[in-house]
């Protein structure tokens, strides 16, 4: 009888894994839109940061609280520095970030892509992400989203 129930356990675990039951798949691969996104301006008038350039990734990794997001952004020069997620919407699902980040105080060189690449993260528990869909990330030329599966 024991047996049973194990193996009877065994297999409806397994028949989760690529369902909606499974906190691993959530969220599917991101999809990227080019846009010109006209600077606005942050909720917080202090806050002195500019849309990164372009977003050149973003991703969603689960954890048993939530999720953490991450994205990385190309400024156009190098020197860029404290960068953050701000959010700017949050309606019908959807939840919008712009990603942020201070300019270098002098001038610098553009340098190599690579060089210019500034990361930022996250956390969102599961009561952050109750009723959410979609998660985008914008900067001044594209858009990154991940929806929820």
């Amino acid at each position: 009888m024991l047996r049973v129930i194990l193996a009877l356990a065994l297999m409806t675990s397994l028949a989760a894994c690529g369902t909606r039951l499974n906190p691993f798949n959530w969220f599917g691969e991101g999809r990227e839109e080019r846009v010109r996104v006209s600077e606005t301006i942050p909720e917080n008038p202090l806050d002195r940061r500019f849309l990164v350039s372009e977003v050149v990734d973003f991703s969603i990794d689960p954890t048993a609280q939530g999720v953490i997001l991450r994205a990385m952004g190309r400024p156009q020069t190098q020197g860029h520095w404290e960068a953050d997620l701000v959010e700017v919407a949050r309606e019908n699902g959807a939840l919008i970030y712009e990603f942020r980040v201070f300019p270098p105080p002098t001038p610098t060189p553009a340098g190599t892509p690579q060089s210019r690449e500034v990361i930022t993260g996250l956390e969102l528990s599961q009561f952050d992400l109750r009723g959410i869909r979609t998660i985008t990330v914008v900067g001044a030329e594209n858009r990154r989203s991940i929806t929820r599966r």
